[in-house]
Order: C-alpha cells, then sequence, then structure tokens
C-alpha cells in the first residue's frame, strides 16, 4: 500500500510538468549579473551524472534508460555535436567517473572500468567487471560515482527504504575501494541517500549531500549537507535526521547528540543530489572553493520547492558554512507551479565553465560568466 501512494503522489505532482523546447527553458533561468546559461547538449536522455574525460569528453549516466553516452564537442563551440553510446542494456548506470584515461560505470549492483575509453569511442572496448556483490535493491540503488584525492573510487549505498535499519551494514553507508574493485569498505555511515558529493580542494575533505526521509510533513526533516573529515563517521540515519530530529520510530533510545550535525541543513524534501566545489578562474574570485548544489525539486510537499541550483559559502577556514543563498532558478514557476526541469548534476569544464545535467528535459546547460 505504501509504494501504491508514493506512485500516487509522483504521478499527482508531476501533472504540472510542461515539456518546453530547451532554448525556452533557458530564457526563464535567473542568475546573478554577469552569468549566462546556454545549451551544451540535448535530446540526451534522462541526463544524470557527468564525468569529463581528459580530452573534453562529457560522459552522461542515467537512471530510467539502460544506457550510457559520450558526447563530443568536435568544433570546440561548446554544443556537443555527436552522441556515442558507450553501454547499453544496463540496470539504473547513473554513475559514471573518469579518471587516469579510464571511464567506471556503476549499475545498481555492479560496477565497470572501460579502459582507455577516449582513444576507443569509435570501437567501444569490452568493459572489466569490477564489482557484482552490491545490493541489488532498486529503492535508492542508483548510484553516484567519483575517485577521490586518495585515488580510491567512492561508492554509496542507498537505504533501501523510505527509514528502515537492515543488518547488513553496506546500506546507508558511503563505501570506497581500489581502483580494481578490491579493498571495499565502509567509509561513512549514517547516509541515508547521497547522490552527490566533493572534496574540498584545499581541505580535502568529502562533503557529501544526503536526502532526508520521506512522510515527516511539508517541512522535515532537512535534507543535508555533511561533511566527513574522516573515515567511520555516523551521520545519524535512521535514528536521527537533520542533526536535532529523532526518528518517531528508530529514534527511541538514541541521541542525536550521538551523531554528526550536518554541515547546512538543506531546504526540506528538495532532493539536493549534485555537488560541486568550484576550483576555475571564469567566475568571479568570491567562488573560488565555494561550492555548488543541484537541487532536483520536491515530490511529495503541498508546495514544490527546488529546482534550482543553489549555492554554499564556506568560512576561510574551509570547514563552516557562512551561507546557503539561491544561484540558478527557474525551473520552476512558482506562480504557476509548472516545472520545466530538475538539475541533477554538475561538471566544471576545463574553461570554468559549469555545466548542469537536468534528467526531466533531457538537456545538459552550460552556466558561464561574461564580464
Amino acid at each position: 500500500m505504501r509504494k501504491l501512494i508514493y506512485l500516487f503522489i509522483i504521478l499527482f505532482n508531476f501533472t504540472a510538468c510542461v515539456a518546453q523546447d530547451s532554448k525556452e527553458i533557458t530564457s526563464k533561468i535567473s542568475l546573478p549579473e554577469g552569468f549566462k546559461i546556454h545549451v551544451f547538449a540535448d535530446e540526451v536522455e534522462n541526463a544524470r551524472s557527468l564525468a569529463l574525460g581528459n580530452k573534453g569528453t562529457v560522459f552522461v549516466g542515467n537512471r530510467t534508460e539502460d544506457k550510457v553516452y559520450a558526447l563530443i564537442d568536435s568544433d570546440g563551440d561548446y554544443r556537443a555535436d555527436r552522441k556515442v553510446v558507450i553501454a547499453q542494456g544496463l540496470n539504473m548506470p547513473n554513475g559514471v567517473a573518469f579518471y587516469k584515461g579510464d571511464l567506471y560505470v556503476a549499475e545498481v549492483s555492479k560496477i565497470w572500468k572501460y579502459e582507455n575509453i577516449e582513444e576507443n569511442l569509435n570501437q567501444i572496448p569490452e568493459p572489466i567487471l569490477l564489482r557484482d556483490d552490491l545490493p541489488t535493491d532498486q529503492h535508492h540503488g542508483w548510484k553516484y560515482i567519483a575517485v577521490g584525492p586518495d585515488g580510491k573510487l567512492y561508492v554509496p549505498i542507498g537505504a533501501p527504504c523510505n527509514v528502515c535499519e537492515k543488518e547488513d551494514a553496506r546500506y546507508s553507508t558511503i563505501c570506497r575501494m581500489d581502483l580494481d574493485g578490491s579493498n571495499f569498505e565502509i567509509y561513512a555511515h549514517g547516509v541515508r541517500n547521497s547522490v552527490g558529493f566533493d572534496w574540498h580542494p584545499i581541505t580535502k575533505e568529502l562533503w557529501f549531500t544526503d536526502n532526508g526521509r520521506d512522510m515527516m510533513g511539508d517541512n522535515l526533516p532537512a535534507d543535508e549537507l555533511n561533511r566527513a573529515s574522516e573515515m567511520g563517521m555516523h551521520f545519524g540515519f535512521p535514528y536521527c535526521h537533520q542533526g536535532d530530529i529523532s526518528d518517531p520510530e528508530h529514534g527511541k533510545g538514541k541521541s542525536c547528540a550521538s551523531y554528526e550535525k550536518p554541515a547546512q541543513k538543506l531546504k526540506p524534501h528538495t532532493a539536493a543530489l549534485g555537488a560541486l566545489f568550484y576550483t576555475g578562474d571564469m567566475f568571479p574570485a568570491k567562488y573560488k572553493n565555494q561550492l555548488f548544489i543541484a537541487e532536483h525539486g520536491s515530490w511529495n510537499r503541498s508546495t514544490k520547492i527546488g529546482y534550482c541550483v543553489s549555492l554554499v559559502k564556506i568560512d576561510d577556514d574551509n570547514r563552516n558554512v557562512l551561507s546557503y543563498e539561491d544561484f540558478a532558478t527557474g525551473w520552476l514557476d512558482e506562480n504557476k507551479k509548472d516545472v520545466y526541469g530538475r538539475p541533477v548534476s554538475l561538471l566544471q569544464l576545463k574553461d570554468g565553465s559549469v555545466l548542469v545535467s537536468d534528467d526531466y528535459s533531457d538537456v545538459i546547460y552550460r552556466i558561464v560568466y561574461e564580464k
């Protein structure tokens, strides 16, 4: 019955979604002065996670389709003019990561490696299976992956439920492994469903978004931005939410003081996904080493929120949040309640511009700053 309720809510909330031309969508987006947004690629089905190759190839994963794409900008005009299918027939291949010439792809329960991928786009090499023993649950089973400063591949495993406690300790964690699939270990505990993270450029600490549980009302709990300064930290789920709210069922006998508090409470049910520390030189200096977050947008609030890219400003110690504010808005018409797009992942290009994937409108946008 609960799954039927979830399905009804999803269908009900998306009746207001409006399919539009990608150029029409960009005309609706509001940005700070000096910034502009263009279309980098369209007709990229369910565009989700993004990864950048050494030669500028943009790799794209997706959740509702079964393919992984490579987007190529052959003439350097910052508009993809070629789309290559890297793989198909996969199970929610949301996660893609590029490292030292190789492409890593995460399905729900498997992780693959495509060696020397940019040199073989005309004839895709046979992938190497690194792991096939991850949980098979599709509920929060799609994965965001990335290689950390330690050279290990980080792989989150979401809770297979709204809120629950499972015997398998791998659930509700962020894990990591060597690039050959060995030495798999849990890095962070108590993480309900992280679909985006990045490492601070100076401290090298892991910062990640986490989606809060549902069915506690419109405004509780908040989504979270968390900072993991070391391995083994516990961020509360399923016992404590947003750092200070005990779960009605699983929180009995537990204290929120026992768990790590969020670095920043985000909007409730905003579905905070992609996280990117900006390190480029195109944007003004005040954005350097600051964190952008893609907010996919709520699906179960009576009033929609999110559907934006937000900016988190961090202090000079590089550990504490100073402010949290909207940066790019307009994918949600707050008056009509129409939805035009849903930001998912963020990727910085070599020139300092930032790509934003949109899995609702099948578009990848490029944000630039022009003096």
